[in-house]
Parts: structure tokens; C-alpha cells; sequence
């Protein structure tokens, strides 16, 4: 079997292809040492009032700086999709202001026929991506450190980065051209082993270090086999915020793979890195190994559609609702707690599972006080969430059962 089929997952793309010496010999070039393509936009003032576009009421979202989570309250009654006006939104920067016009997806590198520069590469227009065969998908995309916060809030722990409750998650069906079709038509050779798409948001700069243009690879086998090069969300443009005119979507990995505002992509016959894959989204901690171990697959989580430290009127039935998702497989089951975690009961699924499980259980609380509900699912491969999360310093994949404070009140 070719050694690249077993690539089409981050755990054991980081274990195959790169390999510990490979890896920290490539690492020390992800910085300075690496030249980067030349901006193909820079933000002004005019350009970029601001980190996000879209409006963000308070009662669909909660604002940690360039970063907006969906409120999971926000999502009662909606079906399987998350309506743009309401999905979250990760920036490492700002939301650029680009024209579909104007826009352009240059391809380059070692990986395809003739070997084509940054100078001079093959490159695609909207128009060209939308006269390609198009494909439409119904994909989750999930930050990394989706949870995060429940780190401290929950196991004490002190993380790094954006302290995300579990609304930094969303399903959309998604539509464009297959990556490989794009690869294809650009002249790829069989020699290609990665692909580093980059977007175009202003470069990334933390700790007075200039890390250039958010970009992460991908192997070339993941990016054959499902990746959408994609233009529409829900059936409509993508919204800035969103990836506008086009962005990546990559099923099961993290977030971070479906780069938004695609503007370039180097293909190569050689493994490539990023800081992206190397400094950030690695897992570093007493657990790792010095150099970090790279993020595997999303892990099984739970969320009730209702506010944090909500009121509830007692002597009354309230039907709870939540979803539950895995990045290894469709959720099998669903157990609920309304007594945090000393007696359980299986909630009853709804809808067809596209993307996530949504769930309900009826409950009525015949005292007042203050309760804590916990939901806690299992999926087809076996995966169940745990009590406790393994802890890693910049606080990713958290996945143990969350407890949801609310509060039952005297009813009328």
C-alpha cells in the first residue's frame, strides 16, 4: 500500500511523514529563515474597521477580542445548519476586504508540472472556480481550542489563547470545487507529498515576531480525498467573515486546516511546515514530548442549547436540548444528568445526524435551587467523553462532560 494512504489524518500525517528528526530539522526554518510570498493585500484603515464585519448582538454571541462565539442558546430551534448571522468566528487578525473580481488563487511550487514560482504561477479567477464541476457538502467546522476554558474554569488548570466555552463550533453546508480538481487542473505531478494553503488576512504578529500569512499543509493525500475549495456557505456567497470569496474546508480536521480567504497554495514534492504546525496547534505539556505532538482528530463533545446560569421554572416540564458531535464518527448515544452527574438518562435524538447529533430530554424540576446538568455522548467508534481532559498548555481538544450551571426558581 502507498505509504500516503495512511496520511489522511493529522496524528499520523505528524508520525509518518515528518518524523521526529525531519520535523525538528523543518521547525527551525517555519520563522525568518523561510521568505514568504509576498502580500497580495494589505489592510488600511478604511479597509478594516474592525476584526469582524458582521454584527454580533449580545444574545448570539459571546466577544473575545478578533474572536466571536456562537451563544448556544442562539441555536434553539435551529435545525442542523447554523444560519450565518450566527456562526462563530475565528481571526487571527481581521476580516479582509476582498473583491471577487480582483481576487486570485495562485498555485506554485515543486509539486507541479514545470515547476511553476510565486512569481510566476498558474492562478484561477472566481469565474474560473465557478465554471468547475462543483461539489456540496455539509461539514462542521470546529476551533481547536474549542472548551478551552473549561480548562480553568472546571479542572483549574491554566491554558493559553481564547477561553471558549463550546460555541466555537458550526455546521454549514458548503459549496465549491474539490481541491483535487483545482490540483489537477494546475498541473500537479505524483511526486507531490504536501500542500500549504495560505490566506489572505494581514500577517499574523505575536510576541514582536512577524509569523507572515496564517498557512498550514495539509498532505496531499487528505487534500485529494475530501477537501471542498469552497464560495458558498448555506447558499449564499460566503460572508467575509466567513472565508469571502473563497475558503478551505477540510472534514474532520481542526479548524485551523480550512483556511479562510484561500489566496495561495504551494504544492510540493517535499514535506513542508508553518508555524501553524509547529508552534501552534501541537500539543505541549508534562504529557508530550519536548517538541510537541500534533493534534489529532476533533474529539466527542456535548452543548445544551440554553444559557449559562439560566433560569428554569420549577413544577413545570422543560424539554433540555443539546447536540453532541465527534471527528471520529456519527454519535451513537446520548446520556443526560439533571442531577450533575449521579444519575443518568438517554435523551431522545432528532433530525438525521448531518454534522452533529441533536438531542432533547424532558425534565421537571419539582424544587428550587441551583442545579447542574451535564450530557455526556458517545460515538460509533467507541469514543466517549471522559470526566477529566488531558491537560496541554495552549488548551486543546477539551472534551470531558461540561457542567451547565442553571437555576430552577419558585414557580407560578
Amino acid at each position: 500500500m502507498d505509504q500516503r494512504d495512511d496520511l489522511t489524518d493529522e496524528a499520523t500525517y505528524d508520525r509518518v511523514r515528518l518524523g521526529r528528526r525531519t520535523f525538528l530539522r523543518l521547525a527551525t526554518l517555519t520563522t525568518a529563515s523561510i521568505p514568504l510570498s509576498a502580500p497580495l493585500w494589505t489592510a488600511t484603515a478604511d479597509e478594516a474597521p474592525g476584526p469582524i464585519v458582521k454584527p454580533l448582538p449580545e444574545d448570539k454571541f459571546i466577544v473575545h477580542g478578533t474572536n466571536a462565539e456562537t451563544r448556544w442558546e442562539a441555536l434553539a430551534g435551529v435545525g442542523d445548519l447554523v444560519p450565518a448571522d450566527r456562526f462563530f468566528v475565528r481571526n487571527h487578525t481581521l476580516t479582509p476586504s476582498l473583491s471577487a473580481d480582483t481576487w486570485r488563487l495562485r498555485l506554485s511550487g515543486s509539486g507541479l508540472r514545470g515547476a511553476p514560482t510565486a512569481g510566476n504561477p498558474v492562478e484561477f479567477t472566481y469565474q474560473d472556480l465557478l465554471d468547475l464541476p462543483a461539489e456540496t457538502v455539509t461539514a462542521r467546522i470546529e476551533c481547536a481550542g474549542n472548551g478551552r476554558g473549561f480548562f480553568t474554569s472546571q479542572q483549574g488548570q491554566t491554558v493559553s489563547g481564547t477561553p471558549w466555552r463550546l460555541g466555537a463550533v458550526g455546521v454549514a453546508r458548503w459549496r465549491g470545487v474539490p481541491l483535487s480538481t483545482v490540483l489537477e487542473r494546475a498541473g500537479l505531478r505524483r511526486a507531490a507529498v504536501d500542500v500549504l494553503p495560505q490566506g489572505l488576512d494581514p500577517d499574523y504578529v505575536t510576541g514582536g515576531v512577524n509569523l507572515g500569512p496564517v498557512r498550514r499543509p495539509l498532505p496531499i493525500r487528505k487534500a485529494l480525498k475530501d477537501v471542498l475549495v469552497a464560495y458558498e456557505m448555506n447558499g449564499e456567497p460566503l460572508p467575509p467573515d466567513h472565508g469571502f470569496p473563497v475558503r478551505l474546508v477540510v472534514p474532520d480536521w481542526i479548524g485551523i486546516a480550512s483556511i479562510k480567504w484561500l489566496g495561495r497554495i504551494e504544492v510540493s514534492d517535499t514535506p513542508l511546515v508553518s508555524p501553524w504546525n509547529t508552534q501552534f496547534y501541537r500539543f505541549f505539556g508534562p504529557d508530550y514530548p519536548s517538541d510537541g505532538e500534533l493534534l489529532g482528530p476533533q474529539n466527542t463533545k456535548s452543548a445544551f442549547e440554553l444559557p449559562w446560569n439560566g433560569t428554569l421554572a420549577a413544577g413545570r416540564t422543560h424539554h433540555l436540548h443539546g447536540r453532541s458531535w465527534s471527528g471520529t464518527g456519527g454519535i451513537r448515544k446520548v446520556d443526560v444528568s439533571t442531577d450533575d452527574g449521579h444519575s443518568w438518562h438517554r435523551a431522545i435524538p432528532h433530525g438525521n445526524g448531518s454534522g452533529w447529533q441533536r438531542w432533547s430530554l424532558p425534565w421537571r424540576p419539582t424544587a428550587p435551587g441551583t442545579y447542574t446538568l451535564r450530557a455526556r455522548a458517545v460515538d460509533r467508534t467507541g469514543a466517549a467523553q471522559p470526566g477529566i481532559a488531558p491537560f496541554n498548555t495552549q488548551g486543546y481538544l477539551f472534551g470531558a462532560v461540561v457542567g451547565h450551571p442553571v437555576t430552577v426558581s419558585a414557580g407560578r
